[in-house]
């Protein structure tokens, strides 16, 4: 991951200068250290949130100075700032935050007793959560990454979740393919006709800028790609 640097007018940002105003900023996170919090934090709120201490309520939501408190009890190097640059520059939305996520967030609150300033995975819970409705349009095609392993049980049962509580879809193949990618080394690709879904009555939600969620794919939907497709 790249390094995080910080503008205190337009806030956290990746690169050498703000997007906003071309101003360097000063530097928050290298890129190494960002990567292990960033899996920590993720981790904490999808799967482990009483291994970290953290007590999530019904729709997944924690009070973010706890996951502040969790990140540093992990690492002697994190801090607020640190864990709110995380946050808010995850490159894939994986996490909501509902109060003061401004660059010098180690200085600064917008609600001074901590009450509304809360943070939650927004997808890939294996804990027991309901995420309500997410917001965004859905494409007409979404698309899975899957080990080859996998192919000839998707054909025949479809997409479940497996582990975890919804199926997740990539709104690219790119990015399926970086998922995928985690699990082989040759990924396969299913695209999913999202529009016919939606049209029979299945429920799509965006969650994140990349991931979409499901509570399976019936293989009726799906089609493999082939290399190079």
């Amino acid at each position: 991951m790249s390094d995080v640097r910080a503008c205190d007018d337009h806030g956290y940002f990746e690169g050498e200068t703000c997007p906003v105003c071309d101003d360097p900023g000063r530097a928050v996170l290298g890129g190494e250290r960002r990567r292990r919090l960033s899996k920590f934090c993720s981790g904490a709120l999808r799967h482990f949130p009483d291994d970290a201490g953290l007590a999530l309520d019904d729709a997944g939501w924690t009070a973010f100075g706890e996951l502040v408190a969790a990140a540093e009890r992990q690492y002697d190097w994190a801090d607020r700032e640190r864990v709110a640059a995380v946050v808010a520059t995850d490159p894939n939305g994986r996490f909501e935050r509902t109060g003061g996520s401004r660059a010098g967030d180690a200085a600064q609150a917008d609600d001074p007793d901590g009450s509304d300033d809360r943070v939650r995975a927004a997808y890939g819970h294996s804990v027991d959560v309901d995420l309500e409705s997410g917001d965004g349009p859905v494409p007409d095609t979404l698309y899975h990454g899957t080990a080859p392993g996998n192919v000839d049980a998707i054909r025949a049962e479809g997409l479940r979740p497996m582990s975890r509580q919804l199926v997740h879809l990539s709104g690219s193949v790119e990015e399926a393919r970086r998922v995928g990618a985690r699990h082989a080394a040759d990924p396969v690709v299913f695209a999913v006709d999202a529009a016919a879904m939606t049209d029979d009555g299945h429920d799509i939600t965006r969650r994140g800028r990349a991931t979409y969620t499901t509570e399976r794919v019936p293989p009726a939907y799906l089609t493999e790609r082939a290399d190079g497709d």
